[in-house]
């Protein structure tokens, strides 16, 4: 089963969803509306960022995970 790290940096203002390996950062990759895609060096990605995220109250920041099935 795969696991889902999830980070909220309130300082930063970014949350930060990895998929893979964070140590396996090799390149970030903005993609516009402030959404940024961090790939491994095969090109991969591993995890996402969103800049300028802001928690009303971080200590309740929920997240919920959804199945697609194609």
């Amino acid at each position: 089963m795969a696991q889902i790290s999830v980070f909220y940096d309130r300082a930063g203002d970014t949350l930060t969803v990895w998929f893979g390996d964070p140590h396996a950062e090799f390149l970030c990759q903005e993609i516009g509306d402030e959404m940024i895609l961090i790939k491994d060096r095969a090109g991969r990605v591993i995890g996402v960022e969103r800049l300028n995220f802001s928690a009303e109250a971080p200590a309740s920041l929920r997240v919920t995970f959804e199945s697609v099935m194609a």
